[in-house]
Protein backbone atom coordinates (compact mmCIF):
# COMPACT_ATOMS: atom_id res chain seq x y z
CA UNK A 1 0.00 0.00 0.00
CA UNK A 2 1.42 3.60 -0.89
CA UNK A 3 0.70 7.14 0.07
CA UNK A 4 0.36 9.61 -2.62
CA UNK A 5 -0.17 13.43 -2.56
CA UNK A 6 -2.20 14.68 -5.58
CA UNK A 7 -2.48 18.77 -5.98
CA UNK A 8 -4.89 20.23 -7.23
CA UNK A 9 -7.09 17.17 -7.05
CA UNK A 10 -10.44 18.27 -5.59
CA UNK A 11 -11.98 18.02 -9.49
CA UNK A 12 -11.11 17.42 -12.80
CA UNK A 13 -7.92 14.61 -13.50
CA UNK A 14 -6.26 14.88 -9.68
CA UNK A 15 -9.80 13.82 -8.03
CA UNK A 16 -10.09 10.78 -11.31
CA UNK A 17 -6.51 9.85 -10.34
CA UNK A 18 -7.09 10.16 -6.16
CA UNK A 19 -10.55 7.84 -6.76
CA UNK A 20 -8.36 5.49 -8.81
CA UNK A 21 -5.51 4.96 -6.14
CA UNK A 22 -7.79 4.64 -2.90
CA UNK A 23 -9.95 2.40 -5.54
CA UNK A 24 -6.82 0.04 -5.78
CA UNK A 25 -6.24 0.35 -1.83
CA UNK A 26 -3.90 3.09 -1.40
CA UNK A 27 -3.88 5.94 1.24
CA UNK A 28 -4.53 9.08 -0.74
CA UNK A 29 -3.87 13.09 0.58
CA UNK A 30 -6.42 15.18 -1.66
CA UNK A 31 -5.20 18.60 -1.54
CA UNK A 32 -6.51 22.22 -3.26
CA UNK A 33 -6.77 26.22 -2.33
CA UNK A 34 -9.77 25.60 -0.08
CA UNK A 35 -10.10 23.35 2.43
CA UNK A 36 -13.69 23.11 2.24
CA UNK A 37 -13.45 21.76 -1.27
CA UNK A 38 -10.61 19.08 0.07
CA UNK A 39 -12.86 18.08 2.94
CA UNK A 40 -15.69 17.58 -0.08
CA UNK A 41 -13.18 15.64 -2.51
CA UNK A 42 -12.15 13.54 0.53
CA UNK A 43 -15.47 12.27 1.50
CA UNK A 44 -16.58 11.50 -2.35
CA UNK A 45 -13.54 9.45 -2.60
CA UNK A 46 -13.52 7.70 0.42
CA UNK A 47 -16.64 7.91 2.14
CA UNK A 48 -15.07 8.39 5.51
CA UNK A 49 -12.74 6.49 5.02
CA UNK A 50 -9.07 7.12 7.32
CA UNK A 51 -7.25 6.46 3.97
CA UNK A 52 -8.32 9.79 2.31
CA UNK A 53 -7.27 13.17 4.08
CA UNK A 54 -7.56 16.46 2.72
CA UNK A 55 -5.43 19.53 3.72
CA UNK A 56 -5.68 23.05 1.92
CA UNK A 57 -2.29 24.05 0.01
CA UNK A 58 -1.80 27.17 -2.38
CA UNK A 59 1.35 25.56 -3.82
CA UNK A 60 2.60 28.95 -4.82
CA UNK A 61 3.15 29.37 -1.20
CA UNK A 62 5.84 27.49 -0.15
CA UNK A 63 5.48 27.31 3.41
CA UNK A 64 2.02 25.93 2.57
CA UNK A 65 3.43 22.98 0.25
CA UNK A 66 6.11 22.88 3.30
CA UNK A 67 2.97 22.00 5.47
CA UNK A 68 0.95 20.12 3.13
CA UNK A 69 3.85 17.31 3.51
CA UNK A 70 4.38 17.68 7.02
CA UNK A 71 0.29 16.47 7.43
CA UNK A 72 0.76 13.70 5.14
CA UNK A 73 3.97 12.41 6.68
CA UNK A 74 2.35 12.68 10.01
CA UNK A 75 -0.45 11.22 9.35
CA UNK A 76 0.25 8.03 7.09
CA UNK A 77 4.94 8.14 8.07
CA UNK A 78 5.78 9.34 4.33
CA UNK A 79 5.10 10.42 1.25
CA UNK A 80 5.51 6.99 -1.78
CA UNK A 81 4.63 9.09 -4.71
CA UNK A 82 3.84 12.84 -5.38
CA UNK A 83 2.16 14.39 -7.98
CA UNK A 84 1.58 18.04 -9.27
CA UNK A 85 -1.39 18.31 -10.70
CA UNK A 86 -2.33 21.40 -9.90
CA UNK A 87 -2.39 24.34 -12.47
CA UNK A 88 -4.53 26.58 -15.11
CA UNK A 89 -4.85 26.61 -18.63
CA UNK A 90 -6.76 30.02 -20.23
CA UNK A 91 -6.80 29.03 -23.55
CA UNK A 92 -9.34 31.68 -24.98
CA UNK A 93 -7.03 34.62 -25.91
CA UNK A 94 -3.97 35.36 -28.11
CA UNK A 95 -0.93 35.89 -25.92
CA UNK A 96 -1.37 40.11 -26.27
CA UNK A 97 -4.80 39.43 -25.24
CA UNK A 98 -4.54 37.58 -22.37
CA UNK A 99 -5.29 39.67 -19.01
CA UNK A 100 -2.17 40.87 -17.22
CA UNK A 101 -3.42 38.88 -14.25
CA UNK A 102 -4.48 35.28 -15.70
CA UNK A 103 -0.79 35.69 -17.48
CA UNK A 104 0.38 36.15 -13.58
CA UNK A 105 -2.24 33.25 -12.62
CA UNK A 106 -1.00 31.00 -15.18
CA UNK A 107 2.68 31.23 -14.54
CA UNK A 108 2.98 31.37 -10.74
CA UNK A 109 0.59 27.78 -10.29
CA UNK A 110 1.64 26.09 -13.01
CA UNK A 111 5.09 26.81 -12.39
CA UNK A 112 6.52 28.36 -9.48
CA UNK A 113 3.98 26.12 -7.86
CA UNK A 114 5.25 23.21 -9.02
CA UNK A 115 8.80 24.16 -8.56
CA UNK A 116 8.19 24.90 -4.46
CA UNK A 117 6.64 21.40 -4.37
CA UNK A 118 9.52 19.58 -6.13
CA UNK A 119 12.05 21.22 -3.74
CA UNK A 120 9.93 20.77 -0.94
CA UNK A 121 9.02 16.69 -1.38
CA UNK A 122 12.52 16.13 -3.04
CA UNK A 123 14.57 17.57 -0.17
CA UNK A 124 12.20 15.49 1.98
CA UNK A 125 12.04 12.01 -0.51
CA UNK A 126 15.45 12.48 0.40
CA UNK A 127 15.59 12.05 4.16
CA UNK A 128 12.93 9.51 3.84
CA UNK A 129 15.33 7.23 1.23
CA UNK A 130 13.41 7.42 -2.05
CA UNK A 131 10.41 7.64 -3.91
CA UNK A 132 8.26 9.05 -7.41
CA UNK A 133 7.74 12.57 -8.51
CA UNK A 134 5.27 13.34 -11.30
CA UNK A 135 4.47 16.67 -12.71
CA UNK A 136 1.66 16.88 -15.20
CA UNK A 137 2.48 18.23 -18.16
CA UNK A 138 0.02 19.19 -21.36
CA UNK A 139 -0.12 21.22 -25.24
CA UNK A 140 2.60 23.02 -25.89
CA UNK A 141 5.22 21.11 -23.80
CA UNK A 142 6.52 19.22 -26.46
CA UNK A 143 6.72 22.31 -28.48
CA UNK A 144 3.59 22.14 -30.79
CA UNK A 145 1.72 25.34 -31.15
CA UNK A 146 -2.12 25.87 -30.42
CA UNK A 147 -4.46 29.04 -31.44
CA UNK A 148 -5.01 30.72 -27.79
CA UNK A 149 -2.99 28.55 -26.13
CA UNK A 150 0.72 30.68 -26.22
CA UNK A 151 1.13 31.51 -22.60
CA UNK A 152 -0.34 27.99 -21.21
CA UNK A 153 1.53 26.25 -23.70
CA UNK A 154 4.67 28.32 -22.31
CA UNK A 155 4.37 27.07 -19.09
CA UNK A 156 4.04 23.66 -19.68
CA UNK A 157 7.35 23.75 -21.90
CA UNK A 158 8.95 25.40 -19.37
CA UNK A 159 8.01 22.57 -17.13
CA UNK A 160 8.79 19.99 -19.48
CA UNK A 161 12.92 21.41 -19.20
CA UNK A 162 12.40 21.23 -15.32
CA UNK A 163 11.39 18.06 -15.23
CA UNK A 164 13.95 16.86 -17.22
CA UNK A 165 16.77 18.94 -15.10
CA UNK A 166 15.38 17.92 -11.95
CA UNK A 167 15.18 14.29 -12.88
CA UNK A 168 18.89 13.81 -13.61
CA UNK A 169 19.72 16.10 -10.53
CA UNK A 170 18.23 13.47 -8.46
CA UNK A 171 19.21 10.73 -10.21
CA UNK A 172 21.60 9.26 -7.88
CA UNK A 173 19.09 9.58 -4.74
CA UNK A 174 16.62 6.97 -5.37
CA UNK A 175 14.10 9.46 -6.36
CA UNK A 176 12.34 8.79 -9.40
CA UNK A 177 11.00 11.88 -11.65
CA UNK A 178 8.20 11.43 -14.30
CA UNK A 179 6.49 13.40 -16.75
CA UNK A 180 2.34 12.63 -17.18
CA UNK A 181 0.58 13.54 -20.40
CA UNK A 182 -3.12 12.68 -19.82
CA UNK A 183 -4.24 13.84 -23.39
CA UNK A 184 -7.40 15.70 -23.72
CA UNK A 185 -9.46 15.60 -21.25
CA UNK A 186 -13.26 16.49 -20.68
CA UNK A 187 -13.02 18.72 -17.09
CA UNK A 188 -14.44 21.58 -15.63
CA UNK A 189 -11.71 23.68 -16.85
CA UNK A 190 -12.45 22.32 -20.82
CA UNK A 191 -15.95 22.78 -20.11
CA UNK A 192 -14.98 26.35 -18.79
CA UNK A 193 -13.20 27.73 -21.52
CA UNK A 194 -15.65 25.53 -24.52
CA UNK A 195 -18.53 28.04 -22.84
CA UNK A 196 -15.92 31.32 -23.00
CA UNK A 197 -15.35 30.81 -26.80
CA UNK A 198 -18.37 29.27 -28.08
CA UNK A 199 -17.79 29.48 -31.76
CA UNK A 200 -14.05 28.46 -31.82
CA UNK A 201 -15.16 25.57 -29.73
CA UNK A 202 -17.96 24.56 -32.61
CA UNK A 203 -15.23 24.76 -35.06
CA UNK A 204 -13.37 22.37 -33.19
CA UNK A 205 -16.16 20.08 -31.71
CA UNK A 206 -15.62 16.87 -34.34
CA UNK A 207 -12.01 16.89 -33.41
CA UNK A 208 -12.40 17.04 -30.12
CA UNK A 209 -14.82 14.43 -30.13
CA UNK A 210 -12.01 12.03 -32.10
CA UNK A 211 -9.45 12.65 -29.47
CA UNK A 212 -11.28 13.60 -26.11
CA UNK A 213 -11.27 11.18 -22.99
CA UNK A 214 -13.38 11.48 -19.66
CA UNK A 215 -11.71 11.39 -16.53
CA UNK A 216 -12.62 7.57 -15.44
CA UNK A 217 -11.55 6.35 -18.89
CA UNK A 218 -7.92 8.06 -18.01
CA UNK A 219 -7.32 7.36 -14.71
CA UNK A 220 -7.02 4.23 -14.32
CA UNK A 221 -4.57 3.69 -17.21
CA UNK A 222 -2.69 6.32 -15.81
CA UNK A 223 -2.57 4.76 -11.88
CA UNK A 224 -1.35 1.77 -13.19
CA UNK A 225 1.52 3.46 -15.31
CA UNK A 226 2.63 5.87 -12.24
CA UNK A 227 2.61 2.59 -9.43
CA UNK A 228 5.20 0.49 -12.13
CA UNK A 229 7.06 3.28 -13.18
CA UNK A 230 10.60 2.56 -12.76
CA UNK A 231 12.80 4.47 -14.96
CA UNK A 232 13.52 8.32 -13.98
CA UNK A 233 13.04 10.85 -16.64
CA UNK A 234 10.69 9.30 -18.77
CA UNK A 235 6.90 10.17 -19.78
CA UNK A 236 3.81 8.51 -19.09
CA UNK A 237 1.45 9.56 -21.79
CA UNK A 238 -2.46 8.23 -22.79
CA UNK A 239 -2.61 9.86 -26.16
CA UNK A 240 0.13 8.62 -27.82
CA UNK A 241 0.83 9.37 -31.66
CA UNK A 242 -0.08 5.88 -32.56
CA UNK A 243 -3.58 6.07 -30.85
CA UNK A 244 -4.28 9.65 -32.20
CA UNK A 245 -3.29 8.07 -35.56
CA UNK A 246 -6.02 5.08 -35.16
CA UNK A 247 -8.53 7.10 -33.93
CA UNK A 248 -8.64 9.83 -36.94
CA UNK A 249 -8.95 6.90 -39.20
CA UNK A 250 -11.51 5.45 -37.49
CA UNK A 251 -13.24 8.88 -37.38
CA UNK A 252 -13.74 8.52 -41.35
CA UNK A 253 -15.49 4.86 -41.41
CA UNK A 254 -17.69 5.92 -38.68
CA UNK A 255 -18.82 9.01 -37.34
CA UNK A 256 -17.98 9.40 -33.32
CA UNK A 257 -20.75 10.09 -30.32
CA UNK A 258 -20.78 13.37 -29.44
CA UNK A 259 -18.99 13.51 -25.87
CA UNK A 260 -19.90 16.56 -24.67
CA UNK A 261 -23.28 16.74 -24.89
CA UNK A 262 -24.21 15.52 -21.80
CA UNK A 263 -21.96 18.11 -20.11
CA UNK A 264 -24.43 20.85 -21.50
CA UNK A 265 -22.03 21.74 -24.42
Amino acid sequence: MATIVITGSTKGIGKGLAQEFFNQGHQVVVSGRNQDDANQCANDIGKGSDKVIAVACDTTDKAQVEQLWQAATDRFGAVDIWINNAGLARTVWSILDTPDDEVNTMVTTNMLGTINCCKVVANGMKQQGGGKIFNMLGGGSDGEYFPGMGIYGTTKRGLDYFTNALSKELKDDHILVGKIRPGMIITEGVIREAKADWDNFQKRRKFANVLCDKVETVAPFLVTNILNFNKTGKKIAWLNPRKMTLRLLGSLLKKPKDKFAEFGL
